[in-house]
């Protein structure tokens, strides 16, 4: 038995004409009571569980694992790289493991799904450590927010060749710089992918006693998960939040609210992750886009109303000027991928397919979740018990139950998101749950409580996940031990701007890999080998080209 008996009834009361109960498990013994009135409803998490610990055979262990984590390219005094993509690296259209995002200076690195968050570190472990050597006196800038990039008309675009669909990938990111500014898109973060072991959803859905088609019942709960996930994941930003600060010259007048630190830093006191706010990801840009997750086909047809919805504002662009693209097309987005989201559901495409046409086809098949900065203390951006920890917590989000959202509730999470992101560690800070003031620190509480119950059912012949819940515990009792805090924390002990800080570290992560031996000739010979069949792969598609590249965008 995971649980003990239900403790006696202490209160209750209705709301939206449903009991609500939170179960909140204590550490010690897992016992737990109940608690009302809360945002969401979790009255299963209890039962879910112990069905699952009945089966004895750990149904929840195996996920699959993969990390995408986005890096500039910089000089060894810390401004851009204005150089190529190196041609050791591989073609950025073709190479399934080292590609580039905005720029051309902007790297993205994405590991081999994997079924341990200690296989998926080792993965991008080796990626870095490859491309490396493959850099020519140049080094990986370890934050999330940029420094020292040139204006915006000269930061240079991403090329992928002369083929239609490496073209229209640049004309995409050209459209972006004009749409939002160019400074914005070389923000980097980490994106974790994930999914739910497949034997894990013929258990669950015999659990729930549901009878549909199990396509159709995997991206239902994908959605919950997803929902969950938008309630909670201002949580994200406070643990893992590493963007409290930012170089000036990254803003312009919109930095008078903060604070500064010498004469070329601006920061937020209580800040964690300066990214997903107003200044970065999260600003007003998108308001007027309402994408649903309340069901999959909704959430299809929304995104693909954006798409075809023309934008006045983005009309004055122009489509195709002095002959050269400016942008795909005028609508509200160009693509599906243009539309931000701290977690999208996702499938993987077949050649040619849109996002959404393979969401159409197949359903749901895993989660990516965007929402977490460069770690600048790690060599990686992530460690391992980050890994561990966005595993449990997304299962966490899926077993408790998941209301739909309503419009009311969404102004809430934004609201709470914005909070953390500018003053999570505020000792004072409260956030709103159905309307109600709580302090981030008793809600914090509560959510990783009940992440533990999870975590002790996943634990096997280890105590790996509990430990790396117990480790963020630790976090929200003690602020000044998250990475934000850390950050400011050290630039002030050294008397160093953002961006001297941020260069130390990245001399210092350029060292790690150059004194690694963690990876061995075998697996750097890997990703050479990708990145030889990689170029071979772009001059096919090159070679095979049909249609102009008017009809190709027409036929898109």
């Amino acid at each position: 038995m995971i649980f003990s008996a239900i403790d006696k009834l202490i209160k209750y009361k209705k709301f939206s004409q449903t009991l609500i109960i939170h179960y909140t498990f204590c550490s010690d013994n897992y016992s737990f009571y109940k608690k009302f009135g809360i945002e969401f409803l979790v009255q299963e998490l209890h039962n879910r569980l112990q069905a699952l610990a009945n089966l004895g055979n750990n149904p929840l262990s195996g996920g699959l694992k993969g990390i995408e984590k986005e890096s500039l390219r910089i000089t060894d005094n810390g401004s851009l790289a204005m150089s190529d993509h190196p041609a050791g690296l591989g073609s950025a259209l073709t190479n399934n493991y080292i590609t580039t995002d905005f720029s051309e200076a902007l790297l993205e690195f994405v590991t081999p799904t994997s079924k341990t968050a200690e296989h998926a570190l080792s993965h991008l472990i080796d990626i870095h450590k490859f491309t490396f050597h493959q850099l020519d006196q140049e080094l990986l800038w370890p934050a999330s927010m940029p420094c020292h990039i040139p204006p915006n008309t000269k930061i240079p675009l991403a090329k992928y060749g002369f083929s239609n669909i490496g073209q229209m990938k640049t004309i995409y990111r050209r459209g972006l710089g004009y749409r939002y500014g160019r400074h914005m898109q070389m923000i980097s973060g980490i994106h974790f992918n994930y999914s739910l072991p497949q034997g894990f959803w013929e258990i669950y859905q015999d659990i729930l006693k549901d009878n549909s088609d199990l396509n159709n019942f995997k991206s239902e709960q994908y959605l919950r998960l997803i929902r969950n996930f938008k309630r909670i994941g201002w949580l994200v930003l406070y643990l893992f939040g590493a963007s409290p600060a930012l170089c000036k010259s990254f803003l312009s007048n919109s930095s008078k609210h903060m604070e500064t630190f010498k004469t070329g830093t601006n920061f937020e006191q209580y800040g964690t992750s300066l990214r997903m706010s107003d200044l970065g990801y999260s600003n007003q840009s998108q308001s007027s886009i309402d994408i649903s997750v309340n069901g999959l086909e909704q959430y299809i047809n929304d995104l693909e109303n954006a798409i075809r919805t023309p934008e006045p504002i983005f009309k004055e662009i122009g489509i195709k000027v002095d002959n050269i693209h400016r942008q795909l097309n005028t609508n509200l987005l160009q693509i599906e991928n243009e539309y931000y989201s701290s977690i999208r559901p996702k499938r993987v495409a077949k050649s040619g397919e849109r996002p959404t046409a393979a969401l159409m086809r197949g359903g749901i098949e895993y989660i990516e979740v965007r929402s977490l900065d460069l770690n600048l203390f790690e060599p990686c951006g992530i460690d391992q018990n980050t890994i561990l920890f966005m595993e449990v917590l997304l299962i966490y989000c899926l077993l408790i139950e998941s209301p739909e959202l309503s419009s009311e509730e969404l102004k809430e999470i934004s609201s709470n998101h914005a909070a953390t992101a500018n003053f999570g560690r505020d000792p004072l800070l409260s956030l709103v749950r159905n309307g109600t003031s709580i302090s981030i620190k008793e809600w914090s509480n509560e959510i990783l409580n009940g992440v533990l119950a999870v975590a002790n059912e996943l634990d096997q012949q280890n105590k790996d996940y509990s430990d790396s819940v117990k480790e963020m515990k630790k976090l929200v009792d003690n602020p000044d031990e998250t990475p934000s805090a850390k950050i400011l924390s050290h630039m002030k002990k050294q008397d160093l701007e953002f961006s001297e800080f941020a260069l130390e570290m990245a001399k210092s992560h350029c060292k790690y890999f150059a004194n690694n031996n963690e990876s061995n000739d075998e697996k750097l010979n890997f990703y050479k080998r990708e990145a030889l069949a990689s170029i071979q792969r772009q001059k096919d598609i090159e070679s095979s080209e049909t249609l102009s590249l008017e009809d190709y965008l027409q036929k898109y």
